[in-house]
């Protein structure tokens, strides 16, 4: 199997057909949807179909569509913008596509993909908006499917909105400032009021906040959101995480995001690394609270992508005290945090009724110090304990908890990369954890989960963080 890649084998694009010839051969099925596809579009559509079927025939009267009933010859594509070989014959299709390719005009034989100098899409038109499926000649049933789904999350005024729009383009080129400024208006233009009207068949009140919005328009402040990436998985982002993505100026994310989801942003917003991992800290958080001032003093709008939850060991507090005092807005968008996506992986309960009814996060360096933390005692009572960024100290997580009396045959939970598809799970027992720093092959973030309900996960997909040597020792384990 070749290497699957990211790479598309066609350039999507929307060729201008208004009042130009668009020429369908055939005379059955095949043509009658062609013609039926381009009846979308302002196009002359000419039917070269010397004997039409009888549905065919009563359409093309039906419509008025211009029909040569001649059998064919290469000088009737002459002129076309785009040809359609859609006579059923492989071979009768291929000569139109040769006629074609001499005159330099585009063509399409159906269901022949290697005889296409362009694919068909499934539709859905809301004009002047229109959105188009194509899957390479691969799979049109697929693109039925997509076609359906986008038909029913797109409004059927939106084409009436579109309209609206272009008839305020000069005046907004005109009044409100290039960049920021007029990104925001038209994102409200699009959302908020205007739309609103216009949804509900109101176009007169459309109007009227069209112009009510115009009038008020400004330079925009700056506000910057703090986001949760999420654990890694990209489809593990929440639905406003993507939205303030696509309305974003500036990301400013950090390492452990992966690319996939940085790449999810607005094609054209500034991307900026602050990407802060042991041994390789590009900036300091004094420096990346400095940037988000900066940048919303800027009239910025920005999204601070943080992997997990940004409240959740992720520095927001830091942010959010610097952003205040700066008088600058901001927002909090909550991401899925690691110890749910692992416990996920491993379907581990956190709770269990009977065992555990009660969750603590924490880091391994909370643990290493010569006091132990308050919440020590409640993994002795039961809780669930969900360690991040662990590995390194393991040994002493281990010791400080088995000090405080936790059973050395507690069972612990370990996931590398949690959600993704190069994930890894371990399991064992609290006194093999400090096994854990020998690891050195684990690369991506650790997270490691211990407590009585643990023994409750499914241990079907990962590995023993310990091997013992032989059966006996197994069965004194158990």
């Amino acid at each position: 199997m070749p290497p699957r890649t990211e790479q598309l084998s066609v350039f999507p694009a929307f060729f201008r057909v208004e009042g130009r010839v668009a020429a369908v051969f055939g005379n059955g099925d095949e043509a009658f949807a062609k013609v039926r596809l381009l009846l979308n579009t302002q196009a002359r559509i000419v039917a070269c179909a010397p004997a039409p079927e009888a549905d065919y025939h009563a359409f093309l009267i039906a419509n008025r569509i211009e029909t040569v009933r001649d059998d064919f010859s290469p000088d009737q594509v002459k002129g076309a913008t785009l040809v359609f070989a859609a006579t059923g014959d492989a071979a009768a299709d291929r000569a139109i596509v040769d006629a074609a390719r001499a005159e330099r005009i585009p063509a399409n034989a159906v269901d022949q993909p290697d005889y296409c100098d362009f694919y068909t899409p499934a539709l859905v038109n809301r004009a002047p908006v229109a959105v188009a499926i194509g899957t390479e000649g691969a799979g049109p049933v697929l693109a039925q499917m997509i076609r359906a789904q986008i038909d029913q999350m797109l409004s059927p005024s939106l084409g009436k909105l579109a309209e609206l729009a272009t008839r305020y383009r000069k005046p907004v080129e005109r009044l409100v400032a290039r960049g920021v400024a007029r990104r925001v208006f038209w994102r409200q233009f699009f959302s908020e009021s205007v739309a609103d009207a216009v949804n509900a068949g109101h176009i007169l009140q459309a109007e009227q906040a069209a112009d009510e919005l115009l009038q008020s328009s400004r330079d925009v402040e700056g506000r910057i959101w703090l986001v949760g990436a999420g654990p890694g998985a990209e489809d593990l982002l929440t639905l406003r995480a993507q939205r303030v993505m696509m309305e974003a100026d500036v990301i400013v994310y950090d390492a452990l995001v992966p690319q996939v989801i940085v790449d999810m942003g607005r094609r054209d917003a500034e991307r900026l690394s602050v990407g802060k991992r042991k041994g390789c800290h590009s900036k300091s958080q004094e420096e990346i609270n400095d940037l988000l001032v900066q940048l919303g003093r800027e009239g910025k709008r920005v999204v601070r992508l943080k992997s997990g939850d940004p409240l959740v060991y992720g520095r927001a507090g830091e942010e959010m005290a610097a952003l205040r005092a700066a008088g600058i807005g901001y927002e909090i968008v909550p991401g899925i945090t690691s110890a749910f996506a692992a416990a996920a992986d491993f379907e581990l309960p956190l709770t269990l009724r009977g065992v555990a009814s009660s969750l603590v996060f924490t880091t391994g360096h909370d643990l290493t110090g010569d006091v132990l933390p308050d919440w020590a005692s409640l993994a002795v009572s039961g809780a669930t304990i969900a360690v991040y960024m662990g590995r390194t100290v393991a040994a002493s997580v281990a010791g400080r908890l088995m000090q405080a009396g936790l059973p050395p045959e507690t069972t612990v939970a370990i996931i590398e990369n949690a959600s993704r598809r190069d994930r890894r799970l371990m399991h064992g027992v609290l006194r093999d954890l400090p096994d854990l720093e020998h690891l050195d092959e684990l690369n991506g973030p650790v997270m490691v989960i211990i407590g009585d309900a643990v023994a409750g996960a499914n241990f079907e997909q990962s590995e023993p963080l310990v091997r013992r040597e032989t059966a006996a020792q197994d069965y004194a384990r158990n």
